[in-house]
């Protein structure tokens, strides 16, 4: 099973909505066929590895880190699959969540004379598809908020000068991260001030990061490089036109994802229009204290099977998560400098909280050295 996680991990970023999956079939000790679910609308892990194995899957247990699918969607149902191959047992780490599947794979395996059980290895199972699990049981995408900042707290100087925080390491880093989400979103001032692309460009494979248990799957030859979709959280659509975020470019990327500009209806409509016609799209959402309502945000992002969003805006993106109780995860780069300034900004703005025992807490902290810099990671624990 430790192997077919390792196998599912290949799969990082290039899944969703679907999950990462991993299969390894073993017969009279020996390991007969492997395989793993690469993108959505391709062969799932248990058909890649049958095709493999061959008339050796004939007798053979399956190891998968997902109970293998019993529907018919863009591909075949998975336990129809090891049924006809006359496979003899299947583990699976763990019951799918999605409705459609939710222990029917099983129930048909066993249905069939197959041993079928769960839970092998389930903890490790449910970190690799974390995003996937939210997704699937709240309807709304796993929110990870990262920045990075000095020793003081600042995430700019006073001049508003931020390039750049951190080191090279640091930054190839975040590429890597922005390579294994499906959304990466910032707000109007990020925008406007730092004027970011919101790409990938420096990615390379790498292990899953820590919310999705940080497992290193080793080099893949498939890999390619790939964006994330990209989101402005501008409620009266002030971006500029001129913004990377609207070069044409960036729609010849691999993999590319059109530039979507959240808003709401207190925005120019003439603005809007503009912004469409460059390629992009907006998208226009309630309100929710004057800036866009980040919950109808998250709600649709999960209707188009967004599992994962980077979270990289200001100190008042930020808090609109956090006051929400909308944030999962965060990731803070921290780079052994100090900058001062009483007006320069920090990671998290708005009314901020009246007592210390109020405070997020984080979880399970990691503590990572990238470089010169420090990576504290964790998840959000509900006051």
């Amino acid at each position: 099973m430790e192997q077919a996680l390792r196998l599912a991990a290949l799969g990082r970023g290039r899944t969703h909505p679907n999950p990462m999956v991993g299969c390894v079939l073993v017969k009279d000790g020996q390991v007969v066929g492997t395989g793993y679910h690469r993108k959505a609308g391709e062969a799932h892990a248990e058909a890649f590895a049958l095709e493999e194995a061959g008339a050796a899957a004939h007798g053979a247990t399956a190891y998968v880190t997902l109970e293998p699918c019993a529907h018919h969607g863009r591909t075949p149902p998975c336990a129809e699959a090891l049924v006809k191959a006359g496979v003899a047992r299947v583990v699976a780490a763990m019951v799918d969540p999605d409705p459609r599947v939710a222990g029917k794979g099983l129930e048909l395996l066993r249905a069939a004379g197959i041993q079928a059980e769960s839970g092998l290895l389930e903890d490790q199972a449910r970190a690799v598809n974390r995003a996937y699990l939210k997704l699937k049981t709240t309807g709304r995408p796993l929110v990870i908020l990262k920045w990075a900042m000095t020793l003081d707290g600042k995430i700019a100087c006073a001049s508003g000068d931020s390039r750049w925080v951190t080191g090279d390491e640091s930054r190839a880093h975040l590429h890597q991260m922005r390579d294994q989400v499906d959304a990466i979103l910032v707000g109007e001032n990020t925008a406007r001030l730092d004027d970011p692309e919101l790409t990938a460009r420096a990615a390379a494979p790498g292990p899953l990061p820590g919310f999705a248990g940080g497992i290193d799957p080793g080099p893949d030859p498939a890999w390619q490089p790939r964006d994330p979709l990209r989101i402005v959280l501008d409620s009266m659509a002030k971006t500029s036109l001129e913004a990377r975020l609207f070069a044409p470019e960036l729609q010849e990327r691999p993999l590319p994802n059109k530039t979507v500009v959240a808003t709401t209806d207190i925005a120019a409509l003439p603005k809007l229009a503009a912004i469409r016609e460059l390629g992009a799209e907006t998208l226009v959402l309630p309100e929710h204290e004057n800036v866009v309502d980040v919950a109808a945000l998250l709600d649709e992002l999960g209707r188009r099977g967004i599992a994962s969003l980077l979270v990289e805006g200001g100190g008042r993106v930020h808090w609109s998560f956090l006051s929400r109780g909308l944030a999962d995860y965060i990731m803070v780069y921290m780079a052994p400098k100090v900058v001062g300034g009483a007006g320069a900004p920090g990671p998290v703005a708005g009314k901020g909280l009246a007592l210390m025992r109020e405070a997020w807490n984080i979880s399970h902290p990691r503590l990572t050295e990238i470089g010169d810099d420090v990576l504290l990671e964790g998840e959000f624990r509900a006051r």
